[in-house]
């Protein structure tokens, strides 16, 4: 028999429909039974790619003895942290303040009224690396309930002291000064492990914002080390395991420190975030091994994350066939018979032996040298053809507007960085579909999609997330229209999320009531939604010169100075949006037709080589486009030819048709303080 969870659109949640447990989604119904019950609530939130949400599932969550005392003593409930990252953020919140530590699968036990009391993370069915019985956890958690009630009491009221003392400012405000982003720098290279790149010790994630970090700093500083730390972590990256050889792209993190052993899931937002720093690696070191990997992870996206009407699919599963890996393993012998007199080499530079290096198998990492790739490039297609009548790991085919925003900035950079008109049409096509499918008519935007149905009003991070990637897809394409509907969701962030205490909510001002309204600035695996809109903000203050953005974000990033500087592996888009703000950054108008060849000749100086600090508005004769970005207005071609117009600091430089004229402007300190400073905008 199916639980209430079988009309759920969640991949995740409809793992669990045929559970024993009768599982009900986060809802009014589940309070209320609770409430007119007076049973405590067993609260589970994973996702449908993590591989110890499954084994707790099936060890648990499948055992009729373990459901049976589920279903007597607790109201159960299951959600899935990528639709609910309001409830995720809440309670992990709760987990790491009880036990010291968090993760998932995340177990917490409420009361009626949506206070935790009790939590952890994963509980095996019996008492092992000193972690409790699940049965015996869920039994002593109803009794402390029955007869420990005032204990209880007095933790709540603990812990919406620490809810509430979470919601102050994060720090006084603080003058906003390159000395923040030069102690943070200090502080990143003092973690960096200088044997295999990262940082920190096992188990090790690529940490991509540190890396865009590190490359703005290396452009503002010329500072070597910068780049040399980026350079040896993104080698062993794409030579490693975390990196899928044969398919492309990267798993979620290594279980080792020198990036041999990955979580095999691979997330959308990882790739879409690192697609982007190997590209900028691409654009500052030149090297073709950084623009293959852009290359083979976004058609690795296209491939197999792509959904035929645009949108993006969240995740794929670290397990198939019930087993961690299995899908990407190989032994000799498996090898042997597909390439037959090319295993040897395959085998020498793809560092597989008889006794494999995981689980007597072999993930495949790269210990050649690069003057092997080529002779090696017709085995990997083999293999990867080889591959594909294997069981494919599961798909999380959800499509969630946020994540959707990273990689669709993903894809429209690659497309104007890499002119690769492909990719322009995959952006321009998930930019149509998220904004027909996702927004409602009142032009309010929706967090989940699956099967034709949208759901869930939509967090800051989505609002933020997909107003960056029309950003950039506006540069890549110069059609005003998306201007216009990032900067719509960006007035939006303003009026539905804008905390009066400096910064924003992660949900909306009509969101539905939880025991606190969350806010959350520290980087995670993804930017925190604040560090995105605060980004956008900025970017469009550029474009503008609208006080009514650039003040808010400038009042944020007082705010976070003292956790940037002490805290930055936890702040790293933050140091990016910093950066983008201490250099005063260009502001370039060009006035002329997209296709024209001097146009491009300037487009060309302008975005063609790694320029992180500047924005660049396009305006073509007898369009509309000055109407709604004030940076265009009176930007006009000169003598009938493409022009191009910089400005920064609110001080303009004198029109140029020259493609060398232009390039000596964007040098840095070439900006004369004789031009007009009322001409800015």
């Amino acid at each position: 028999m199916l639980n209430r969870l079988a009309s759920e659109s969640s991949p995740y949640l409809l793992q669990h429909a045929d559970n024993p447990v009768e599982w009900y989604p986060w809802s009014e119904e589940a309070l209320q039974k609770a409430e007119a019950e007076n049973k405590p609530i067993f609260l589970s939130i994973g996702y449908s790619a993590c591989h110890w949400c499954h084994v707790m599932a099936h060890e648990s969550f499948e055992d009729a003895e373990t459901a049976a005392i589920m279903n007597e003593h607790f109201v159960n409930i299951k959600v899935d942290r990528e639709e609910r990252p309001d409830l995720d953020s809440i309670y992990m919140d709760a987990v790491v303040s009880i036990t010291g530590r968090g993760g998932w699968p995340m177990s917490v036990f409420l009361t009626p009224d949506g206070l935790p009391f009790y939590a952890g993370t994963y509980f095996p069915p019996t008492d092992r690396y000193g972690t409790p019985a699940f049965k015996g956890v869920l039994l002593s958690v109803a009794r402390a309930y029955r007869e420990r009630r005032q204990e209880i009491n007095q933790w709540n009221e603990q812990f919406r002291t620490h809810l509430d003392q979470g919601l102050e400012p994060s720090g006084r405000p603080a003058w906003l000064a390159p000395e923040t982003l030069d102690e943070a720098y200090g502080r990143v290279t003092s973690d960096f492990d200088a044997t295999h790149g990262g940082f920190g010790e096992a188990p090790k994630f690529p940490q991509p914002m540190i890396l865009e970090f590190l490359l703005r700093h290396h452009h503002r500083t010329d500072q070597q080390h910068a780049l040399d730390m980026v350079d040896l972590t993104l080698t062993r990256m794409a030579a490693g395991g975390i990196y899928d050889q044969l398919g492309g792209g990267f798993h979620r993190y290594s279980t080792d420190a020198r990036w041999l052993v990955p979580h095999f899931e691979k997330m959308l937002y990882d790739n879409a975030l690192l697609a982007r720093v190997y590209l900028h690696a691409w654009q500052v070191t030149g090297r073709p091994i950084y623009r293959r990997m852009v290359e083979e992870t976004l058609d690795y996206v296209i491939r197999e994350m792509t959904d035929p009407d645009g949108g993006f699919y969240s995740a794929q599963d670290a397990d198939s066939e019930g087993e961690e890996g299995k899908f990407f393993v190989w032994t000799p012998d498996e090898i042997r018979e597909i390439l037959g007199g090319e295993a040897e080499a395959f085998m020498a530079a793809y560092g597989v032996t008889r006794h494999g290096n995981f689980e007597g198998k072999n993930i495949l990492e790269f210990v050649g040298h690069l003057d092997q790739r080529p002779a090696l490039a017709e085995a990997r297609p083999k293999l990867f053809e080889a591959r594909e009548g294997r069981v494919h790991p599961g798909r999380d085919d959800k499509v969630l507007t946020s994540w959707n925003g990273l990689m669709l900035a993903a894809f429209a950079e690659a497309a104007r960085v890499l002119d690769r008109e492909d990719y322009r049409q995959v952006a321009e096509r998930n930019a149509n579909f998220v904004l027909c499918e996702l927004r409602q008519e009142n032009g309010r935007l929706l967090h989940s999609w699956k099967d034709g149905r949208a759901r869930f009003n939509a967090y800051l991070e989505d609002y933020a997330f997909y107003a960056y990637g029309l950003l950039a897809l506006y540069e890549a394409t110069f059609d005003v229209r998306w201007f216009i509907e990032a900067r719509s969701l960006a007035d939006m962030i303003l009026s539905h999320f804008s905390d009066d205490r400096g910064g924003f909510f992660d949900t909306s001002d009509d969101h539905e009531r939880l025991i606190t309204r969350p806010r959350q600035v520290q980087d995670n695996a993804m930017p925190s939604g604040n560090a995105v809109a605060v980004d956008v903000l900025l970017r469009l203050a550029a474009l503008t010169g609208s006080d009514t953005y650039r003040h808010p974000a400038e009042a944020v990033l007082e705010q976070l100075t003292s956790v940037m500087r002490r805290h930055p592996l936890a702040s790293g888009h933050w140091l990016s949006v910093l950066t983008f703000h201490l250099s005063s950054p260009y502001a370039i108008a060009l006035a002329g037709e997209p296709a024209a060849d001097d146009t491009q000749a300037l487009l060309d100086v302008a975005l063609g080589s790694y320029r992180p600090h500047q924005v660049v508005a396009l305006s073509v004769p007898g369009g509309d486009a000055a109407s709604h970005i004030p940076l265009l207005v009176n930007r006009v071609q000169q003598d009938g030819r493409a022009t191009a117009h910089v400005c920064r600091e609110f001080v303009c430089q004198l029109p140029v048709t020259d493609p060398r004229s232009l390039a000596a402007q964007l040098e840095p300190g070439a900006l004369s303080s004789e031009a007009d400073s009322r001409d800015a905008h």
